[in-house]
């Protein structure tokens, strides 16, 4: 499929990097588009490819670039597709596609694919599941939006292997033939409208994911989430589902995991909390139970899955202090998840960060267990003052290595000490991972400075 082609790859990231390389070895003709200027990227990487013979193009998107000699456009998922050299390829019915369904086509023969996608809670789940389905079967692959290029680990897939894959909606938009085994909704909610244009759309994209399964094929599918089961009502695969409301293929029942008839755990086990990890975790059992892993490796994996970093994730217990860090949650919704995850104990929050508008007063319903609230960042001041209309305790400071300090000194034991700051990381980091991972180095010195 691959062989000979001439083919524009536009934007490189770690997609683009991946299938340049993988591309080569099938006697590919490259071009690497990239609007980046040269300085902004990679020196290493652009000299290997350079190496290749891939001929690079940066700084800007000639119009000239691509012309009805290429036989396919290979764009980075997050590139819009109402780009122009997208449009352009339309126009020269030139097949427009992406680096996972470049892999998808280069996979050895049988190898058991699942797929994982939904507004939340997606990574969250094809962690776990890879890592229940690795403790089993050690030929276990992790691959997709989770990090990992497709292409970049082509050489380590043998036939007859299980491959994980996180599958994001801007990946779906340009998949054609792509077609797992066992594919999981986690749920559907608004998002992604910049990307899309309306909501219609992009519900549409996320089912892509079943389009090409066969009633052989198993579709894993929320209970709970009405627009999934909407969605997802006309497809030809197999229906499984789970539930924290009701019984179903896999749910919750009290406090009580269960797969069919058969108790898998008790929620109080996990290390996950909140009610939208349960589902995550009833959706990983699904996967597992489908592929006849033992209950006793499942539950082995669940007492010990601590979650995905920097996304409620508990990073250590320390003079019975739980401190969590949720740095991923940089808008009101996703904090909103956070602070309903702990209903039984007190919460210290540090919020705030880059200043873009955003309501706190949108967690009023969600702060009845918070006892102090730590304002950090550009928008402190904002906090402080959202802060006393609930009638909370609250201390700003600019950085987090400050407002650390305070929340030592006002926490209790058994309290929940949770960085989750509804806010972008910008004003003081590159990235909010950068942010998680000072919470996490202040942790630490806190539990060496209390040994």
């Amino acid at each position: 499929m691959f062989e000979n082609k001439k083919i524009l790859i536009l934007g490189m990231a770690r997609s683009g990097y991946a299938c340049c390389k993988e591309l080569v070895k099938h006697n590919c003709q490259i071009v690497l588009n990239d609007s980046k200027e040269e300085s902004k990227l990679d020196k290493e990487k652009l000299e290997e490819l350079r190496s290749l013979n891939i001929k690079v193009v940066l700084g800007s998107h000639p119009d000239n670039l691509l012309d009805e000699s290429f036989d396919y456009l290979i764009k980075n998922p997050g590139i819009r597709n109402d780009h122009k050299y997208v449009l352009k390829a339309k126009e020269l019915n030139i097949p427009v596609i992406n680096e996972v369904e470049v892999g998808y086509n280069l996979l050895p023969k049988n190898v058991k694919l699942i797929a994982i996608t939904g507004t939340n809670g997606k990574t969250t789940t094809t962690t776990l599941t890879y890592n229940i389905l690795k403790e089993y079967y050690k030929n276990t692959k992790l691959a997709g939006n989770i990090g990992y290029p497709l292409c970049s680990i082509l050489d380590s897939i043998k036939e007859n292997d299980i491959l994980v894959m996180e599958i994001s909606c801007q990946q779906l938009a340009n998949l054609n033939t792509f077609n797992p085994h066992i594919a999981l909704l986690t749920n559907l909610s608004p998002a992604h409208i910049d990307f899309f244009n309306d909501y219609e759309t992009y519900k549409k994209v996320k089912v892509k994911l079943f389009k090409n399964q066969s009633n052989s094929d198993y579709a894993i599918i929320n209970h709970e989430n009405l627009d999934s089961l909407e969605s997802t009502k006309n497809i030809k695969s197999k229906k499984l589902y789970f539930s924290s409301k009701q019984e179903s293929n896999a749910y919750l029942n009290g406090d009580d995991l269960y797969y069919k008839d058969e108790l898998i755990i008790n929620k109080n086990e996990l290390l996950l909390k909140g009610i939208h990890n349960v589902e995550n975790v009833l959706g990983a059992i699904t996967i597992a139970k489908l592929l006849e892993v033992p209950t006793t490796v499942i539950r082995k994996v669940l007492k010990s899955f601590k979650g995905v970093e920097h996304r409620l994730e508990l990073v250590d217990v320390v003079n019975k202090r739980y401190f969590y860090n949720d740095t991923e949650a940089t808008n009101i919704k996703c904090s909103q998840i956070a602070l309903s995850s702990f209903p039984d104990n007190q919460v210290v929050l540090f919020l705030g960060g880059l200043e873009r508008g955003q309501d706190f007063n949108e967690l009023k319903d969600y702060v009845k267990n918070v006892r102090v609230i730590i304002g950090i960042g550009e928008c402190r001041t904002r906090v402080l003052e959202f802060a006393n209309s609930m009638h909370i305790e609250c201390y700003i400071q600019k950085t987090l290595q400050e407002g650390f300090q305070k929340a030592l000194e006002v926490s209790r034991e058994n309290d929940i000490i949770l960085l989750s700051p509804a806010s972008a990381s910008w004003d003081q980091y590159k990235e909010c991972e950068e942010r998680g991972a000072e919470f996490k180095k202040l942790v630490g010195g806190y539990k060496n400075g209390s040994n």
